[in-house]
């Protein structure tokens, strides 16, 4: 059914390392992936990076290694994006769509945000930084900021409120305020110049949210902060931006802290009086031991430095222990454990707030399910275990198996991976769910699924990159034939069905043709 599928496609590598610690890990990952590289196109691959796949007609895609994952879509020329094109974050989401210019982004382009979709910003781009005019946008939609650009940073133009009301207008040096006017429902309130002057700003209902002194575009000096409701919430003196010298309240103008030469014990709330931290203060910042709060819960305990998570600490979500380690620089680094229900489900190391180095799995009933190696987040070599006994051990690639053995309960080898190849078994909780062919590290060939509550064959047939693919039988839970026919990408194509209600009932009789059902 496949064999007339060709690929005028060829792979450039691309290498990105991180640090030290891991790009002696990659490199030595890279010399075993250098040795796999004759056997098929997906081999072709650097464990962490991007790999390229040019098309003929000035186009190609990158791909980001690991996981397979469409990150760029756009014309190239010379090796490098050149033309129109558009960036994916790796969940799939576009943050980018625009010109490039040898690789980097250069004229018109928009970006958008990678969890929400929204459009954040539109305009001019030189060298892969904003430049020339621009526009930047609030989660909403309505405009926040229009104006010029230099070397990514604002250089001159308007702030908007989200209502839409002018906020501030007039120059910027370093992204901070420095020549220029600000207003509160279209009424001129303040004057800067040379980054100097007295400022003000407001919430969306007109109430003013803070006033300060304001020297070398920052708050320096004598300032008060405010809740939405109008009451009160700091009283002081800044440096730097920072609160330094003053007294911070609560929504009913009681104290709450005091802080002197930027250090005290404090607690932060948010606008509408809640807390939000509470900890210890020094230079303007959190250092020392703190803890965070969602919502009325706790939200992590730790420690501080120089305003960030580093540290020892504990992650809690709903009042839940969730997460409990080593933090750097507000990541977790170093070694910690990950909790679910408070079952640990993992623990080992990790770099830069991903699994990195030695570490083990559990399963939601605390049993060990592997143990080995990592590399940012993805299995590279350990063991595999159902049910306290060995079922695998050997090495993967992105997340596959690819050179191990395969164990029965008694410790006899039951298959044998060779660079991604051979044939399998995949348990669940002890219980068998597939057993056939592997290639490329991923189902190719036959095989059959079972089900998961009483064993039963519940597919039997062809497999295309994991997918069933080809011909192929599926069962119900009773042994029933359901359907025969021909998959695509897991889905019904062409053949007959036969679908049941719970009682046993005959709901469609028919046939698919082109994934389609045709009823009789």
């Amino acid at each position: 059914m496949f064999a007339n599928i060709k690929s005028t496609y060829f792979v450039k590598m691309v290498f990105k390392l991180i640090d030290e610690k891991r790009a002696l890990n990659t490199i030595k990952y890279n010399k075993r992936l250098q040795e796999k590289m004759n056997v098929s196109l997906l081999n072709y691959k650097l464990y962490y990076g991007k790999y390229i796949i040019f098309e003929d007609n000035g186009k190609a895609k990158e791909y980001e290694a690991c996981n397979n994952i469409l990150i760029f879509d756009g014309e190239y020329k010379n090796g490098k994006r050149n033309g129109n094109g558009k960036e994916y974050y790796l969940n799939g989401i576009l943050i980018f769509e625009g010109e490039y210019l040898n690789g980097k982004r250069n004229g018109k382009g928009k970006e958008y945000d990678a969890f929400d979709r929204n459009l954040i910003f539109e305009g001019g781009y030189l060298n892969g930084m904003r430049n020339g005019k621009g526009k930047e946008y609030y989660e909403n939609g309505t405009l926040k900021f229009e104006g010029e650009y230099v070397n990514g940073k604002k250089w001159k133009g308007k702030e908007y409120y989200e209502n839409g009301h002018l906020k501030f207008e007039g120059e910027y040096l370093n992204e901070k305020k420095w020549n220029g006017k600000g207003y509160n429902s279209n009424k001129i309130i303040y004057e800067i110049k040379e980054g100097k002057g007295f400022i003000k700003e407001y919430y969306l209902d007109g109430k003013i949210e803070f006033e300060s002194e304001y020297n070398n575009g920052e708050r320096n000096g004598k300032g008060k902060e405010y809740y939405n409701d109008g009451k009160l919430k700091f009283e002081g003196e800044y440096l730097n931006d920072k609160k330094w010298n003053g007294k911070g309240y609560n929504n009913k103008n009681e104290i709450l802290y005091e802080l002197k030469s930027g250090s005290g014990l404090i607690k932060e709330n948010d606008d509408n009086g809640d807390l939000v931290f509470e900890g210890k203060y020094i230079n303007g910042e959190r250092n020392g031991k703190g803890k965070e709060y969602l919502d009325g819960k706790l939200e992590f305990e730790g420690e501080y430095l120089n305003g960030k998570r580093s540290g020892k600490g504990k992650e809690y979500l709903d009042g839940k222990l969730e997460f409990e380690g080593e933090y750097l620089n507000g990541k977790r680094d170093g070694k910690g454990k990950e909790y679910y229900d408070s079952i640990i489900i993992y623990e080992g190391e990790y770099i830069d707030g991903l699994r990195d180095g030695k570490g083990k799995e559990y399963n939601d009933e605390g049993k060990l399910i592997f143990e080995g190696d990592y590399l940012y987040n993805i299995k590279i070599k350990g063991k595999e275990y159902v049910n306290g006994i060995l079922e695998y051990k050997g090495e993967y690639l992105y997340a596959t198996k690819w050179n191990g053995k395969g164990y029965d309960e008694n410790g006899n080898i039951v298959y044998e991976i060779i660079k991604g190849k051979g044939k399998i078994k995949e348990y669940y909780k002890g219980k068998l769910m597939f057993e056939g062919e592997l290639l490329d590290g991923k189902k190719n060939g036959k095989g059959k699924e079972y089900d998961y509550f009483n064993g039963k064959l519940i597919f039997e047939g062809e497999y295309l990159n994991g997918l069933r693919n080809g011909k192929g039988k599926s069962y119900e839970d009773n042994g029933r034939l359901e359907f025969e026919g021909e998959y695509l990408n897991g889905k019904k194509w062409n053949g007959k069905e036969k679908e049941y209600d719970y009682n046993g009932k005959l709901v469609f009789d028919g046939e698919y043709l082109n994934g389609e059902k045709i009823f009789k």
